[in-house]
């Protein structure tokens, strides 16, 4: 196949001599000492499979249209060659850490962007970028040591595959490294904390200050009270949008294109449910070519593995592909996206039967010009345990009432890891950060700050499983209450300044990202305040518990928790909403348990994020009896 030919202004990539001597001169030159060079080295994901295809020649081309992007940004003193293994090698300027990564990334995320024309194809690359800083110790001063350094670092990005530049250091890390584990002990200990920090002190605050002559509690009492009654009147709103959610087109505005699914997992995890899962997809009614794509790591063979590739052998739809170095749901997507060919492409977990109709759906959103579409989210094993009837109805409370609700109320959506279509060149771009704890919400934060748009679909069915013991339960909700913080501690302030954003999207992100972090603590100082006004008035009984204004706040905050469960019930699906009792029996259960498990996890989460004890904990699986439904 015909390789086009360059731009007529394409500048000529210098010689590797010519880039050594370059690179020597500013090392050893005066500047030097002032701040040394930064070594990078650019290299393709695709490489292998353009030259594979094009030859040597096709990788030129890449390396001529990228080389044609980058120089025009380069100073006198910078300069970019071929590595020799099919990347380039750059000498930067000299800058501080921050600087360097944040420059790499916007090279990076512009490449991820740049369309490569290689015969009649036009090809997405991805970039993976290492680099190295002469000023760090060990120092040196040899350019071809440095690039060695820097190549060593492109091997790290190589295993994530996310578009995030890694700097060399001198023992590299571990994939696992910032990662600590806390035991059991740990957690005990770190609830404790949450109870000293959120009620001894605060009680002991109040009672200083009170012997000191400065009466806070009512202030405190009432800044409380309008917390409360401020989250109230947002989940009233939300529940009331709710019944009027955002719909798609009536028809689709193009020809359905080919289409793709990627379905990361991890094989031990998910062993028991895969091939039905599997089974589910292909069952898909979508007219145009649907490829789906397993992509799985597992720490040992097992031996579903030969299903999976009998499976493979049976339909060319499925591919399976195992992502050896991989250690995170992220690593999967991120290697799935080198084999996508669909269009559009939906990320599902492993344990997910979309409807039919998923992708026929999906496509009516995309084709009008969403970017990313998030479904509905329903649990298909409510039976199981009291643990997963509980989830059910969450989950009804929280897809069909409070993502619409919110989307029809600040004009945006999130993505929330599974049941979420893509257009395949957007999520080729913005790709998952394994990093992340919750990797979906961090990729729905930064797509919204590229400007793209998110929406959100109640009618986009899927069904999935639910943890069935509570201590699956705290795993799962433990990882994403801290992946949450996470991301409030990434994003919000860029979400506060950003232009791409209007000042109705603002607020609702604080809520979302800043609110949603302080109120598990606020809600808990009802108890402090209380104990200190019921000390304060000499006891309990002395206290005026009726209170016009006392009585209202507190019937209209409670309002809030049967008010989403009764739009949760009336918007269910169907499945979920033919047992009234699974909801009388959630409402009873959040009135005494559940909210207040759920603040108390997100308070140990934030304490966990804080002191670095970051793991990525699996949530084991429920296995449901053949034939068992809702």
């Amino acid at each position: 196949m015909p390789i086009p030919a360059a731009r007529g202004s394409l500048p000529a990539l210098a010689p590797a001599e010519h880039w050594h001597q370059q690179t020597a001169r500013a090392l050893s030159g005066p500047a030097a000492h002032r701040r040394p060079p930064v070594i990078a080295v650019v290299r393709f994901v695709e490489a292998p499979r353009i030259e594979s295809r094009f030859g040597h020649k096709g990788v030129d081309r890449v390396l001529e249209e990228v080389a044609w992007m980058l120089r025009p940004e380069l100073s006198e003193q910078e300069h970019l060659a071929p590595d020799g293994h099919g990347g380039l090698v750059l000498t930067l300027r000299g800058a501080a850490t921050w600087q360097v990564r944040a420059r790499l990334e916007g090279i990076s995320t512009r490449l991820a962007r740049l369309p490569v024309r290689l015969g009649d194809d036009h090809l997405a690359v991805t970039p993976v970028i290492g680099w190295a800083d002469a000023a760090d110790r060990p120092a040196c001063t040899d350019p071809d040591q440095l690039a060695e350094r820097a190549a060593e670092a492109v091997e790290l990005a190589t295993g994530q595959v996310d578009l995030i530049p890694r700097k060399w250091t001198p023992a590299a890390p571990a994939r696992h490294a910032g990662r600590r584990s806390g035991g059991p002990l740990r957690t005990v200990l770190q609830a404790l904390v949450t109870v000293l920090i959120g009620v001894v002190a605060p009680f002991a605050g109040l009672a200083l200050a009170y012997r000191a002559g400065l009466d806070l509690g009512t202030p405190a009492y009432l800044v409380v009270t309008i917390s409360l009654v401020l989250t109230s009147v947002v989940i009233w709103v939300e529940n009331l949008h709710a019944l009027d959610p955002d719909r798609p087109p009536d028809t689709p505005a193009a020809p359905q294109p080919a289409a793709s699914a990627i379905i990361p997992a991890y094989l031990p995890n998910e062993a028991a449910t895969i091939v039905d899962t599997l089974h589910a997809f292909l069952r898909q009614d979508y007219d145009a070519p649907l490829q789906i794509i397993l992509a799985y790591n597992t720490p040992r063979p097992l031996p579903v593995e030969e299903d999976l590739r009998a499976l493979a052998a049976e339909d060319p739809r499925l591919v399976v592909m195992e992502v050896p170095y991989s250690t995170s749901k992220a690593q999967n997507v991120n290697a799935a996206l080198e084999v996508v060919t669909g269009e559009f492409v939906g990320v599902f977990d492993a344990d997910h039967h979309p409807a039919p109709n998923a992708f026929d759906r999906a496509w009516r959103w995309i084709s009008h010009g969403a970017d990313v579409v998030q479904g509905h989210c329903v649990i298909r094993n409510g039976s199981a345990s009291w643990v997963s009837r509980t989830v059910a109805v969450e989950f009804e409370s929280i897809y069909a009432v409070s993502h619409p609700g919110r989307t029809k109320l600040h004009g945006f959506g999130i993505f929330g890891g599974s049941n979420g279509f893509w257009r395949t060149q957007v999520l080729h771009e913005t790709r998952m950060h394994g990093q992340m704890l919750t990797e979906d919400i961090d990729s729905s934060m930064r797509v919204l700050l590229s400007g793209r748009t998110v929406r959100n679909d109640p009618a986009l069915v899927s069904r999935e499983l639910a943890p069935a013991t509570l201590s699956a339960l705290w795993k799962q909700r433990i990882r994403w209450a801290q992946g949450w913080f996470q991301v409030s501690r990434r994003h919000l302030r860029a979400a506060l300044k950003s232009d791409e954003l209007t000042a109705r999207n603002k607020l609702g992100i604080t809520f979302l990202l800043g609110w949603r972090e302080v109120f598990p603590w606020l809600a808990l100082q009802m108890i402090p305040v209380i104990a200190f006004i019921a000390w304060r008035e000499g006891g309990v009984t002395e206290m005026d518990w009726f209170v016009p204004t006392f009585v209202l706040c507190t019937l209209y905050t409670l309002s809030a928790g049967p008010s989403q469960v009764l739009f949760a019930w009336r918007l269910a699906a169907p499945e979920v909403r033919k047992h009234p009792r699974w909801f009388l029996g959630y409402l009873v259960v959040s009135m005494f348990f559940y909210t207040e498990f759920k603040n108390h996890v997100a308070r140990v989460a934030q304490l966990k994020e804080l002191s670095g004890e970051r793991k990525w904990a699996i949530t084991p699986r429920q296995v449901p009896v053949r034939g068992e439904q809702l």
